[in-house]
């Protein structure tokens, strides 16, 4: 059994709560594929929604770990510059542009406001994400709620699944709260930006499993390492549910 659980068996047990927000909170894959519609109109045949995020998805962790400080933003613009470069289409700069500029647009899931306000009763709630400053001001704003801490990829100088990211984490949370690492427990979607290095770093983890009445990782590259889940839902309602019958 892992340490973490031998002294930490409760989701109430905790401090805080670190939220990826894209994949978790807001329905990135909607927004995604929305937002990549104009590019898509310009192909001579339909593609599946899932192939389209896929290739999003290898895209984007290749452009994030070859230019670990360049903004959300741009990152954006550069995978629609790849993605219309292998589909042989023209893509002008200010359409790359838009799409970099679209993440305010990107839908939050039905239940985040309510279950974050929720929670927000009984945590510290935190932010890690793989966005901008000026990006994630519109995600926000879509969430209903004011973090105790916002961490960005901008802040880091370095995209999840880095190892850098989660060790900011401990040492930003260690400073702002004064609470210890064995008091966080990590929120999130994505097996391979925040599974598989939260558990590298020892961090017990909730799964929002977004995905899970559909195959295959939608707009995220697959993991590359071991991991391990201590709690599964498959939304956050799921999970306010789950937390309500243990504390009531």
């Amino acid at each position: 059994m892992n340490w973490w659980v031998e002294r930490l068996v409760k989701l109430s047990d905790y401090k805080i709560l670190t939220f990826d927000t894209y994949g978790t909170l807001i329905d990135w894959e909607s927004g995604i594929h929305d937002a990549l519609q104009p590019l898509l109109d310009k192909l001579p045949i339909r593609l599946e929604r899932d192939e389209v995020l896929e290739l999003f998805g290898e895209f984007e962790m290749r452009q994030q770990t070859e230019n670990p400080r360049q903004l959300y933003r741009d990152v954006l613009a550069d995978v629609a510059r790849a993605m219309a470069h292998k589909w042989q289409i023209k893509l002008s700069d200010e359409e790359a542009e838009t799409f970099g500029r679209s993440v305010k647009h990107w839908p939050a899931f039905d239940d985040s406001p309510a279950t974050l306000q929720y929670l927000r009763r009984h945590y510290r709630m935190a932010t890690l994400t793989n966005c901008d400053r000026i990006s994630y001001m519109g995600s926000n704003a879509r969430l209903e709620i004011e973090w105790d801490a916002i961490y960005t990829a901008q802040d880091v100088g370095s995209y999840k699944p880095a190892a850098r990211n989660f060790d900011c984490l401990y040492e930003w949370v260690r400073r702002d709260f004064g609470i210890l690492p064995h008091e966080i427990l990590h929120v999130a979607q994505s097996l391979t930006h925040d599974m598989v290095p939260a558990t590298r770093a020892g961090l017990p983890k909730v799964w929002i499993n977004r995905r899970h009445a559909q195959e295959g990782l939608g707009a995220t590259a697959p993991p590359q390492g071991e991991y391990s889940i201590e709690w599964e839902f498959n939304s956050m309602a799921d999970f306010v549910s789950a937390h309500r019958d243990e504390v009531g």
